[in-house]
């Protein structure tokens, strides 16, 4: 896999801009606020997407988008990733063009999507052919390590706010490890920075821990899904149709986690397990 990695530029962006405020006393202060920049998408010189975005890892936000769109099939299918702030595009060029770009194109379904908003080529119909593992679990020790992992990685909403994250996490005998940590202004290119990360690195998500600052939509079930991730967890909510996918394709998702021992666990629960405490002996 790492063999047919693309050729790709190293463009991430200032992510904070420091600027004058009034606090509630009437003072001017200084304070971060997050970037976000226009990063408008060319495959083989043909205009795809405009996506707004922090900037953090625009190259692997360009190849998970065409991934979890399903424009392309494999990391293999690109030579070259290139991001230029200049003209605020990524060029990317294929190893032979696409098939059925075209097609998929023209069918669209307006979502939820923060800075996204479409699915391209009736992903929604494609669910069905995913399989997930059956022989992973999780528990709530790794839950609760996974929470408090994440509330330290938080850089940029930390210093700035105003942006999403999405972790991937390691779920072993050895623990819980925050393997990518990504924050964007959209959950989605957060999601879809991941995926393109996962494809760059060759990594398998079939035993992993995806976490989100956001909600659960159906897009997010998907995106997630077909990085083959069992595990969902958001510190936000979920909606109807999320729920009802996540229970159609065996995925654990479990919601409201925002730390300590407050979560709810809504679909797949017999791959859950709580800690039980210990029995006393007299």
């Amino acid at each position: 896999m790492t063999s047919a990695r693309p050729e790709l530029t190293h463009a991430s962006k200032t992510l904070t801009f420091e600027v004058e405020a009034i606090n509630e006393r009437g003072e001017a202060v200084p304070t971060p606020i997050a970037g976000e920049h226009p990063l408008t998408l060319y495959v083989d010189k043909r205009e795809i997407v405009t996506l707004m975005t922090l900037g953090q890892a625009p190259e692997a936000l360009a190849i998970g988008y065409l991934r979890n769109q399903r424009l392309v099939q494999s990391i293999g299918d690109l030579a070259a990733v290139q991001v230029d702030w200049e003209t605020d595009s990524v060029a990317i060029t294929t190893r032979k063009p696409l098939v059925g770009l075209e097609a998929r194109m023209t069918k669209r379904t307006v979502t939820t999507g923060c800075g996204q908003g479409t699915v391209f080529g009736g992903l929604m119909e494609e669910i069905d052919s995913i399989k997930l593992r059956d022989d992973v679990t999780l528990t709530e020790d790794a839950l609760h390590a996974l929470l408090e992992a994440v509330r330290r990685h938080e850089a940029i909403y930390k210093e700035a706010g105003a942006v999403h994250g999405c972790a991937l996490a390691s779920n072993t005998a050895d623990g819980v490890e925050i393997l990518y940590f990504i924050e964007d202004v959209g959950r989605h290119n957060a999601v879809d920075a991941i995926a393109g990360q996962m494809w760059l690195d060759g990594l398998d998500g079939s035993d992993k821990i995806f976490y989100t600052t956001g909600r659960l939509t159906s897009e997010m079930v998907i995106k997630a899904a077909q990085m083959q991730i069992p595990f969902l967890v958001s510190r936000s909510g979920l909606t109807k149709m999320g729920h009802e996918i996540a229970a159609k394709l065996g995925i654990t998702m479990i919601g409201r986690a925002a730390g300590g021992k407050h979560y709810l666990l809504f679909t797949d629960k017999h791959r859950f397990r709580k800690t039980v405490a210990p029995t006393l002996v007299a």
